[in-house]
């Protein structure tokens, strides 16, 4: 099994090319006839943080030191989150003219939508940095973890990407369920409220069972509280995405074949 995974991985190397242009064709498409255009990847989590600010800092009042900047500190994963799920989703059915003609490696195309919204994640981040600036965050060495949360996001996504794509080839109201699926994931995940304010016992399960949970809640550490993640913490995060992304890319694998005659 293993030998197979690497296999397929060196064979992804080969197709970097592709990979290059289906992102470049990802971005294009999203911000196609768009006024701002890839302005939108600042002014969205601006807007979002100044919603969620008014609401649930100004009109139900809350104890948690630098809101607006807490709150998009959680924004800027959850979109890389939300857009790459949901893109994923569609992206083996909405391509299919491209399966039955031409042979790549189908893996391409959800890994291509992570990408994607990574670079959207990425250029939201100048977003992030200059209200850092602005609220007189001290940056210090510990924001060199930045990448590595990054990375751990990246692969848990992808396992995620693998699996769903595949699934909705054979199962259509896959993107419909999952509409339902991500409103629950955003209550159930630390954006505008804080872990630590629940009760120990809830608090420790969603950590457990919440990968975003920890994922956000490292950002945090590290980028607003100027502290190291705890290594158990960090480890677990990591363990948890590695091993969804290698169910998910077996489970991707298993079904590839069958790809050209579904869709």
């Amino acid at each position: 099994m293993m030998g197979s995974f690497i296999q397929h991985l060196s064979e992804l190397v080969c197709y970097r090319e592709l990979v290059k242009n289906l992102v470049a064709r990802d971005l294009k498409a999203r911000y196609k006839n768009s006024f701002l255009g890839f302005a939108w990847c600042l002014v969205n989590p601006l807007m979002m943080m100044a919603v969620f600010t008014v609401v649930f800092g100004i009109l139900m009042r809350n104890n948690i030191p630098n809101f607006p900047l807490f709150v998009l500190i959680g924004l800027l994963p959850w979109n890389l989150t939300v857009g790459s799920v949901m893109g994923s989703v569609s992206s083996i059915v909405g391509n299919g003219h491209l399966i039955k003609k031409v042979y790549f490696p189908r893996e391409l195309l959800p890994i291509s939508t992570v990408l994607s919204n990574a670079v959207n994640f990425l250029l939201a981040s100048v977003v992030l940095a200059a209200m850092l600036l602005l609220f007189r965050v001290n940056l210090s060495p510990l924001v060199l973890y930045f990448p590595l949360i990054l990375l751990v996001h990246l692969i848990f996504l992808l396992g995620l990407a693998f699996f769903f794509s595949s699934l909705n080839v054979f199962f259509r109201d896959t993107e419909v369920i999952m509409d339902v699926v991500i409103l629950a994931w955003f209550f159930m995940t630390p954006i505008f409220y804080n872990i630590e304010d629940l009760t120990s016992d809830y608090s420790r399960l969603l950590y457990i069972v919440n990968p975003m949970a920890s994922i956000i809640s490292t950002h945090r550490v590290v980028l607003l509280y100027d502290a190291p993640p705890a290594w158990d913490f960090l480890g677990r995060t990591i363990a948890t995405s590695l091993a969804l992304f290698l169910v998910g890319y077996w489970f991707f694998l298993r079904q590839a074949r069958t790809f050209g005659e579904e869709v």
